[in-house]
């Protein structure tokens, strides 16, 4: 059974060594579930010439060795697993609960997107937390996880000017989309909040407290409550 909702998928050769496969042109949950079907067929069928796979919104990007595989047969190799791709049973998704203190010192940006759309800071945090939030893929830092689901009445667009540093467990939004920074990084999203909670440790297995397939619930938290979770 190939895959339910998207297209017929399009095969790219990106370079002399990766090769992508797109499933749809839309950021939707019903692309995502493909994605998803096509990760875990790629590792549940390993072929020692694939060196990584890299989901997207609608896409999966897989690096290969050249001196093992050639590209068509790279190709010759994934058509097959997609046709059964329709028949793979996802696990009900995990729901993680991210505890945010809201405003203040720690989301410098609410005021901003609250005036943005007419809205008062207390109705952006409780749209905010409202929603139920799919991870569609984690990138751009380690464990950073790209959310869909905001309630649009919330969209921004980011910063002119990037701020040089965001301060890691930062709760931000960029356009229509929110996400999380589990770093110390550099960014332009509008910063609305931050969680006590750390996303990404090198030494915890997994290293990502968040991964592709879960549901995020955002639960908003006093500043006690934030300094009490620092220390636990």
């Amino acid at each position: 059974m190939p895959f339910q909702h998207s297209r017929s998928p399009r095969f790219q050769f990106s370079s002399d060594r990766s090769f992508l496969v797109t499933l749809g042109n839309e950021i939707s949950e019903r692309c995502h579930q493909d994605v998803l079907r096509l990760s875990r067929l790629s590792l549940d069928h390993p072929h020692r010439g694939i060196l990584n796979i890299h989901p997207a919104y609608a896409s999966v990007l897989v690096t290969f060795d050249p001196m093992i595989v050639s590209p068509t047969d790279l190709e010759r190799y994934i058509r097959p697993l997609m046709e059964n791709a329709g028949a793979v049973a996802l696990p009900e998704p995990r729901t993680v609960e991210i505890p945010v203190c809201y405003g203040g010192e720690f989301g410098l940006d609410l005021e901003d997107v609250a005036s943005h759309n007419k809205l008062s800071a207390e109705d952006v945090v409780d749209l905010h937390s409202s929603a139920s939030y799919p991870v569609y893929f984690l990138g751009f830092s380690p464990g950073f996880p790209y959310l869909g689901g905001m309630p649009k009445q919330i969209s921004m667009p980011r910063l002119t000017t990037p701020r040089t540093k965001v301060p890691a467990g930062s709760v931000a939004i960029g356009g229509e989309q929110t996400g999380i920074y589990p770093v110390s990084t550099p960014g332009g999203w509008r910063v609305i909040g931050r969680t006590p909670l750390n996303l990404f440790d090198r030494d915890r297995v997994p290293p990502t407290l968040l991964e592709m397939g879960d549901r995020v619930k955002f639960v908003p938290i006093t500043q006690s409550m934030f300094a009490e979770l620092c220390h636990t």
